[in-house]
């Protein structure tokens, strides 16, 4: 039985870390170490507060976080309960992970925006220029002169600190590979560590672009289709694939995040079939509740997961530039495909990422986009809720840059898409990122490069396309 008593937590009003995040770590740390299979209720948010003489907003702030992440859920008008996480082999959220000693979219010939683009508008122009301009000034090698083929190692250990401070990821700068953003990470990735003839485990639906890559390349696919816990685990029918990409912390494009007990299955799926994890980590700034939910590689002790990650959402999508983590081990195969296929991400403006990361300027940044970023966001779910209601269903995860409502069986997504953009509406049809089956129609909604207003306006074209289409 997991003691989760207001007596199992020591909380301080003068350490470093906020009292939800004190509380919510040792929650976590209690589930995580207690034995498989228990159903423990935790205490009502009033009565727990009461006896630890914090505000009842500080323990709904931690369960909500720990619901977020997987490890609890709620239950109506009984409370929160522990989730099982029986099955698998539970590692605390923090473990360093992949530290080891050993060496979007076109169909039928219509275009369709992608829904999860920043505001250019937004963009630190100034502070960006002066970073580029510092660059220039103190290291002008650093523009046109590559040490390595995995990119400037300023920059590498830049991406070192941020990782740590916001995934609590824990890695080596030589870990760490910069790409030409996520595409081309994924594609590195599938040259590395896939061979035509294998089998690539894809969620279904997914991005296109990845399926892409994998036909290009000669691999089977085997479609995971979504449950209420993210993609299924490969089942026993056929090969094992060698590779899955996930997007677990916000899956693309349904949204939602994969639970903690779903990721502890997956980790011990690839422990036990020697295959590999690739989490697309793309857009996990943006989460408007609660703090980020730890990466699925954080939870790898044994060093089998990949972690992409991409300044094209948070900073610019014209920068071109991502990041890959990878265990040691995999450093030299890595560095094997660049010297065969070459290096894609541009050199002139890494040198300049770095020192603007270093600077504060990059957080403050996300800070900023992240808070208008989530009025647009309350603008768009309203709008929803008063206008498209009586259409459309939709699940708000409070995360990412777009929201994804489901449309009845005998609406067409595409016609709707492309009329909605026609009147300048940009959104896309959901039934293109199917290719296992399964196809629902639906719509992509993005709100980030978009004002309250023009959000507004585009929601009543919407509204008016679907009373047509309705009838």
């Amino acid at each position: 039985m997991i003691n989760l008593a207001a007596i199992a937590y020591s909380l301080r009003r003068d350490a470093g870390e906020p009292l939800f995040v004190q509380l919510c770590e040792q929650i976590r740390r209690r589930i995580v170490d207690a034995a498989p299979g228990t159903d423990s209720r935790l205490p009502p948010s009033r009565a727990l507060a009461a006896e630890l003489g914090i505000s009842r907003s500080t323990v709904v702030a931690a369960y909500e976080q720990l619901a977020a992440e997987g490890y609890i859920e709620g239950r109506r008008g009984s409370g929160y309960y522990v989730r099982d996480l029986a099955g698998s082999d539970p590692a605390p959220a923090n473990t360093v992970a992949l530290r080891r000693d050993k060496p979007r979219p076109t169909t039928d010939g219509a275009a369709f925006s992608h829904p999860g683009y920043p505001d250019p508008r937004l963009f630190p122009y100034r502070r960006w220029a002066r970073s580029l301009a510092r660059s220039a000034r103190l290291t002008p090698e650093a523009l046109i002169v590559s040490q390595s083929r995995f990119g400037d190692p300023e920059l590498r250990v830049s991406i070192a600190r941020y990782l740590a401070d916001w995934r609590g990821l824990e890695v080596r700068p030589e870990q760490i590979l910069i790409t030409a953003g996520s595409v081309d990470a994924l594609e590195t990735c599938i040259r590395t560590l896939s061979s035509p003839g294998q089998t690539i485990g894809l969620e279904n639906p997914g991005y296109q672009p990845l399926r892409n890559i994998a036909d290009n390349q000669g691999l089977g696919i085997r479609w995971l289709p979504l449950d209420g816990d993210g993609a299924c685990l490969p089942n026993a029918a056929g090969p094992a694939p060698g590779m899955v990409v996930l997007t677990p912390s916000h899956q693309f494009p349904l949204g939602g995040a994969m639970p903690v007990a779903r990721r502890l299955e997956y980790l011990q799926w690839a422990r036990d079939h020697g295959a590999w994890l690739v989490e697309d980590d793309y857009d996990s700034e943006f989460r408007y509740a609660g703090r980020p939910i730890p990466a699925l590689t954080s939870l790898d002790a044994a060093g089998r997961s990949i972690y992409i990650g991409t300044f094209s959402k948070v900073f610019s999508v014209s920068l071109r530039l991502g990041y890959l983590i990878m265990p040691l081990e995999l450093v030299l195969p890595f560095e094997h495909t660049l010297s065969r296929f070459g290096v894609k991400a541009a050199l002139p403006c890494q040198r300049a990422l770095a020192g603007f990361i270093d600077s504060g300027d990059f957080y403050r940044h996300i800070r900023r986009v992240r808070r208008i970023y989530a009025d647009r966001r309350r603008v768009l779910v309203d709008g929803i809720e008063r206008r498209l209601a009586r259409w459309v269903k939709f699940e708000d995860h409070q995360a990412g840059m777009q929201i994804t409502v489901e449309l009845a069986p005998d609406f067409d997504d595409r016609e709707i898409a492309a009329l909605a953009q026609a009147r300048g509406a940009p959104v896309t049809p959901l039934s293109i990122y199917y290719a296992g089956g399964g196809e629902r129609p639906g719509l992509l909604l993005g709100f980030c490069p978009h004002t309250p207003a023009e959000i507004e306006t585009q929601i009543d074209i919407l509204a008016e396309i679907l009373a047509a289409q309705a009838r």
